[in-house]
C-alpha cells in the first residue's frame, strides 16, 4: 500500500478535534458482532486517532514502514485521506476502558462521490484506475484501504467482521463495486512467485473490469507458467484478506507495485457486488446495510 511522506504542515491532526465530545451513538450503528468482538464506524475524532495508533503499531513498529518525523513523534500513521474517509473499527468489548482502548483492527473506506470532491482515490498513486471508472459511469465504487489488525487478533473471526462491516457499508450507501490494494510482505515480488502467478493466471480482471498497475511502477505477476502452479500451495500462500476477497468473487489487476515505504508488494483487488455468490449474501445478510447485523 502506498504511503504519502507528508510534511507536518500537511498532516491531518485529529488529536485535538471534538475534545470532550463523546457521541452517544445508538447500538444500531454496530455492523457486526462475534462474541466480544464488534465492528462499526468510528464515532469520534479520538477513535480515529486511536485507529491511527493501531496502524502505527502494525505498519511502522511491526512492518518497519517509513513515515515522516511528525508521524514518528506522535506515534500515529496519518495521511491526508484520513480526513475524508470513514474509519471502520473492530473492537474487543471485553477490554476494560474506553472504546479507544478496545480498537484491535481498522479499515479505511472511501466512497467515489467523496473521492471526486476531494482529490481522488488513494490507490491511483499505484494503479491506473481512471480507465476502470470511466468504463462504468453508472456504477458507484468504494475504496478499501489501510487494513490492519493487531497480531493477537489475526483470526478468521476478525477477518469476517471486517468483511461484514465493508458489506454493510456498501449496502447502506448503494455501492456497486469495491477495490483496494492487497499487500504481500516484502519488496521482492519473486519471493511470492507462486501466489502472484496463481492470481495472474486464475482471477485476473479482464474486459470491462481490466485494470493495471501504473506503467512506471508495473512489476509482472506472471512469474510461473500456469501448468507449474500447485493451486493448494498457492492458496495457502495468499494473505488472509486477499484469500477472503477471492472467495467472495474478487479479481486482481494486471501487475504488482512495490511500495518501498511500506515494505510491501501490492496488487489491486476489484470486487463487483454482482460477483458475490448467494451463499455469502445469505451468510452476511442482504439487509446488513440497515446496520445492526451480526455474524454468528
Amino acid at each position: 500500500m502506498a504511503i504519502e511522506l507528508l510534511e507536518s504542515a500537511n498532516v491531518v491532526d485529529t488529536s485535538q478535534a471534538c475534545i470532550g465530545k463523546k457521541a452517544a451513538a445508538p447500538a444500531s450503528d454496530v455492523l457486526g458482532r462475534i462474541a466480544n468482538l464488534e465492528t462499526r464506524l468510528a464515532r469520534t475524532a479520538s477513535e480515529i486517532d486511536a485507529a491511527q495508533a493501531v496502524r502505527y503499531k502494525v505498519f511502522v513498529e511491526e512492518m518497519k514502514a517509513q513515515v515522516g518525523p511528525e508521524a514518528e513523534r506522535r506515534k500515529r500513521d496519518v495521511d491526508s485521506w484520513d480526513a475524508i474517509c470513514d474509519h471502520l473499527l473492530v473492537l474487543d468489548t471485553a477490554i476494560e476502558g474506553d472504546s479507544e482502548d478496545q480498537i484491535v483492527g481498522t479499515y479505511r473506506l472511501l466512497r467515489q462521490d467523496v473521492a471526486e470532491r476531494s482529490g481522488g482515490f488513494y490507490s491511483s498513486s499505484e494503479f491506473a484506475i481512471d480507465a476502470l471508472l470511466a468504463r462504468h459511469p453508472t456504477k458507484r465504487f468504494m475504496e478499501l484501504g489501510r487494513s490492519c489488525v493487531l497480531p493477537e487478533y489475526r483470526t478468521k473471526r476478525t477477518v469476517e467482521l471486517l468483511w461484514q462491516g465493508n458489506w454493510a457499508y456498501a449496502l447502506k450507501y448503494g455501492m456497486d463495486a469495491m477495490f483496494g490494494c492487497g499487500s504481500f510482505p516484502g519488496v521482492v515480488p519473486a519471493e511470492h512467485a507462486l501466489a502472484l502467478s496463481f492470481l495472474h493466471h486464475n482471477i485476473r480482471a479482464r474486459d470491462d473490469w481490466a485494470v493495471s498497475a501504473r506503467p512506471e511502477l508495473h512489476r509482472t505477476m506472471d512469474l510461473m507458467p500456469a501448468e507449474a502452479i500447485n493451486a493448494k500451495k498457492a492458496l495457502a500462500a495468499l494473505p488472509p484478506l486477499i484469500k477472503g476477497y477471492m472467495r467472495l468473487g474478487a479479481m486482481v489487476g494486471d501487475g504488482a507495485v512495490v511500495d518501498h515505504a511500506f515494505r510491501t508488494t501490492d496488487v489491486l483487488i476489484v470486487l463487483p457486488i454482482s460477483n458475490i455468490s448467494g451463499r455469502y449474501l445469505n451468510y452476511y445478510g442482504a439487509d446488513a446495510g440497515r446496520f445492526g447485523g451480526a455474524v454468528s
